[in-house]
């Protein structure tokens, strides 16, 4: 990675942001952070471009690979966060993974990753490999204070899955009681913890929202009435539509299941009209790509488009500014705050695909991709 000059860079452009665009000189001293004033001998970064703030990737599984776990925390995950970081994702929220990442906090090369532990599941009833299993329900309590220790500040639990003991009529269904839901998130919130849950269907949500869930990660099923309790209670939702455009092909794969099947291609019909209505109720959405699996790293521009398609009316700040503050960091460049900047030759907001191309990304003050 290039060095960050000692005079520090100098970027001039129109900078983003929740306020719309402004003109920006912006300067980075030579420890990564803007400067809060002009820096004589300051070397041009970027003399015209748009400039946003580091893109967030709100639900990213950092050491899940397509066959599983991956094992090499230094080489193989770090190898999936240099692809995120290098489409301009320069903020991860880890929603959860099979192996401990957190040597890669230390790394100034990389994302900043803010890591929520395990998946918490029941047996038989999640990814294989993926989630700590829970013989008994009452167990997650527990387990919820574990891992929001061993996280940072967030707990990832499965709220539905496919339940294939029913033979034939199987299909999504809950794993947790709704009593043990509210003990258990109550319990992270008693421990500083944010709670979110994996759930595709209807059927668990309810329960989930009602205990005081933080988020929803995908959301298809969610119904008017759901939305509308989201928005009073103030939940959020990350929808990862790029992973709903795989539920054909999942329930092409379910021959043995016909049910869930039709069920899982009626979530997907319905999606992106389902995450419309929750914009238009006033639920939070921010931008997940659900990576790390089937769905591969570095594709946070394509779940921009979806959430356009959606009708969000903002989804570049859907995956950055809205999305840092809603993670606790800062929305944009100030004062002593860490250089994490994306800029791009056009204007985003004409075009969603220039995302796709940042022509300078710069982490912690250095720059670690400049291209076309």
């Amino acid at each position: 990675m290039p060095d960050l000059p000692a005079a520090g860079w100098r970027l001039r452009g129109t900078l983003l942001g929740a306020d719309g665009a402004a003109s920006a000189d912006l300067y980075v001293d030579g420890t990564g952070r803007i400067s809060p004033e002009p820096l004589p001998g300051a070397e041009d970064l970027v003399t015209e471009g748009w400039i946003v703030p580091g893109l967030v990737d709100a639900h990213c599984h950092i050491g899940l690979g397509p066959d599983g776990p991956v094992t090499d925390v230094l080489e193989e995950c770090a190898a999936q966060a240099r692809i995120d970081r290098d489409a301009g994702t320069l903020l991860i929220r880890d929603c959860g993974s099979p192996v401990d990442t957190s040597p890669l906090q230390e790394r100034a090369d990389l994302p900043e990753i803010i890591r929520a532990g395990r998946h918490l599941a029941r047996p038989k009833r999640y990814i294989p490999g993926l989630a700590v299993e829970l013989d008994d329900p009452r167990l997650l309590v527990d387990e919820v204070r574990t891992q929001a220790a061993r996280g940072d500040g967030w707990v990832k639990l499965v709220g539905d899955w496919i339940d294939r003991g029913l033979g034939d009529g199987a299909d999504l269904a809950p794993l947790w009681p709704d009593d043990v839901l509210a003990d258990a998130i109550a319990a992270a919130h008693d421990a500083g913890a944010r709670v979110t849950a994996h759930v595709f269907g209807t059927e668990a949500l309810p329960g989930l929202i009602r205990a005081g869930i933080d988020c929803i990660e995908h959301g298809p099923g969610l119904t008017d009435d759901l939305i509308d309790e989201m928005a009073s209670r103030g939940t959020a939702l990350v929808p990862t539509l790029i992973n709903v455009q795989t539920f054909p092909s999942i329930a092409d794969r379910a021959t043995k299941y016909p049910r869930y099947a039709g069920h899982m291609r009626d979530l997907h019909d319905h999606a992106w009209e389902t995450v419309g209505k929750a914009i238009e109720a006033g639920v939070a959405v921010y931008a997940g790509t659900d990576a790390g699996g089937g769905i591969r790293h570095g594709r946070i521009a394509d779940e921009i488009a979806e959430l356009a398609r959606a009708g969000h009316p903002d989804p570049i700040g859907a995956a950055s500014w809205a999305a840092r503050s809603w993670l606790g960091r800062p929305a944009g460049p100030a004062a002593g705050v860490s250089a994490d900047l994306v800029v791009y030759d056009r204007d985003p907001r004409d075009d969603l695909g220039v995302l796709r191309h940042p022509s300078v990304v710069l982490i912690r003050g250095r720059r670690v991709s400049v291209g076309a």
